[in-house]
């Protein structure tokens, strides 16, 4: 049976060459436009790195289902065991705006639990890599979230209506900060520059899958926002939100939140 560090392997491939790809369209005045119905601006960017992971990964593992941000959905992926879930640009505001802080995220999902994950920053040669079992790794060198457990003195990156007061029952953390990526606000929990990162909104399984198995093979906890285990490949493509924290903050965050 083909294993989780096989897959990872094949993973690290993908996301490098699709990095290398989008950084060539990177502070170079891409062709941008708007989705439908407000979901978001896309650039050439986007579609030319999806369609290089696609070409690297399902030749690789046609039994593999494809959810993709910037493909059709394949209702065919539901009934696959194991599904590769991908995110060409992870922030393409901030892609397009030419900062730092955009990343490809690419995922294995094998029966709703992530197997093998990798997110990869071109534009600061970051490569965080995890597979079940095996822990979280930033270019190689172990990583681990961080020992905090006091919400009070708590890092946590969210955005700034995530801390209005209606959303917590008690004071909500006080130290705020902000990456424009979902997946790398996860990873820096795992890295545990940040101690927790907090999502209230659905949020699509492509912006949070690879890099909530990074976080908790770091050690960390990730958790829809109300607490409930991350299900991944599911009909919708949506969680409830996502909670990462150190693994003894996760708890007294998730009971400050109304």
């Amino acid at each position: 049976m083909r294993d989780a560090a096989d897959d990872l392997a094949l993973l690290c491939d993908a996301v490098r060459g699709a990095g290398m790809i989008a950084l060539g369209h990177w502070r170079d005045d891409p062709q941008t436009w708007h989705k439908p119905e407000g979901a978001g601006p896309v650039t050439e960017a986007d579609l030319a790195a999806n369609a290089h992971l696609h070409a690297c990964l399902h030749p690789a593992r046609p039994d593999y289902g494809w959810l993709s941000e910037e493909s059709d959905h394949d209702p065919a992926r539901l009934t696959a065991r194991r599904c590769f879930i991908v995110d060409p640009i992870d922030g393409t505001r901030a892609f397009i705006a030419g900062q730092s802080a955009w990343a490809v995220s690419v995922a294995v999902a094998t029966e709703g639990q992530i197997t093998a994950a990798a997110v990869f920053l071109p534009a600061q040669d970051k490569l965080y890599t995890a597979a079940i079992g095996q822990g979280a790794h930033l270019n190689g060198a172990p990583i681990r979230a961080s020992a905090a457990s006091d919400p009070d003195s708590a890092t946590i990156l969210a955005t700034k209506p995530t801390l209005a007061p209606e959303h917590w029952r008690g004071t909500p953390p006080a130290k705020r900060h902000h990456r424009p990526s979902l997946a790398y606000r996860l990873c820096l929990v795992a890295e545990g520059r940040f101690d927790a990162m907090l999502s209230l909104h659905r949020t699509w399984e492509w912006d949070i899958a690879a890099a909530s198995l990074i976080v908790t093979e770091a050690g960390g906890t990730a958790t829809t926002r109300r607490g409930a285990p991350l299900a991944f490949n599911q009909a919708a493509a949506r969680t409830d939100g996502c909670l990462a924290a150190a693994p003894d903050l996760h708890g007294p965050l998730l009971r400050r939140l109304a």
